[in-house]
């Protein structure tokens, strides 16, 4: 069993065919799918994936921090109810994105900051999107890590010495997409000198699709194409990621029915 640790299914770029994918992804041996939530807008399209899906798809809370805006406050409050009366898998996806826009730094840490404090509350890992943003993200974990905090790096493209600072959190995996199979991105590289007892799969669909259907909508099925990549990392049959990766995803998260 394959497990796919982020994924958008109820994004609407799946409204036509979402079913076909789910079951495409069941059929390629993609048994579980994790999903992150976004938006306050979101959540109810989500919700409903998970109670269409109770055996596959698992929801997660938090607020994305591109949707942290003027209004992040109420937004935030909104996801705080939500967390505090519903079980979840994990808080997410939360993080800093100084990519798109830097106009509200200061709210992304703040935000991110309180979803952390939730998340060692509700004792249930974080799931982290850092784009451009490691040093910010890296100043707030190392003041607030502890035994209780566990999460993954989702969508890790980062260099050496970023993979070895958020492994050395110690609860911390790093979830691999799409980008190691580009040829220019050089993740490959860099995950020469990680474990692979550190990493999970993840597509983030429908974004980031990896090779060879790089340019073309993004799929939980196409986590396979990422563990045949990880092979020729580690040198070992596709069985053994197979293996590892969903034990790493395991110890993770509390995927019901599993445990």
């Amino acid at each position: 069993m394959f497990i796919d640790t982020h994924t958008h299914l109820f994004d609407s770029a799946f409204d036509e065919d979402r079913d076909l994918i789910i079951e495409r992804s069941i059929s390629a041996g993609v048994e579980k799918m994790l999903l992150p939530n976004i938006d306050v807008d979101t959540i109810d399209a989500m919700h409903q994936l998970e109670e269409k899906y109770p055996k596959n798809c698992f929801a997660m809370m938090g607020l994305h921090p591109g949707s942290v805006k003027e209004d992040w406050q109420e937004r935030l409050e909104i996801v705080r109810k939500h967390l505090f009366n519903r079980t979840y898998i994990a808080v997410g996806e939360i993080g800093m994105d100084l990519y798109w826009d830097k106009a509200f730094v200061k709210e992304q840490a703040l935000a991110f900051r309180q979803q952390v404090e939730w998340a060692k509350e509700l004792k249930i890992p974080i799931a982290i999107h850092a784009r451009d943003a490691f040093d910010e993200i890296f100043e707030i974990l190392d003041e607030l890590n502890d035994d209780s905090l566990t999460g993954v790096f989702h969508c890790f493209t980062g260099a050496e010495e970023q993979a070895m600072h958020a492994i050395g959190y110690g609860g911390f995996k790093l979830g691999i997409g799409g980008v190691l199979t580009y040829k220019k991105a050089g993740l490959d590289k860099v995950l020469e000198t990680v474990d692979l007892k550190h990493l999970i799969l993840e597509t983030d669909s429908p974004y980031l699709t990896p090779v060879p259907f790089r340019g073309k909508r993004n799929e939980s099925s196409y986590v396979i194409h990422i563990a045949e990549k990880l092979t020729d990392v580690y040198q070992v049959p596709l069985k053994t990621i197979e293996e590892q990766t969903s034990l790493n995803a395991l110890e993770l998260f509390n995927v019901p029915g599993i445990h």
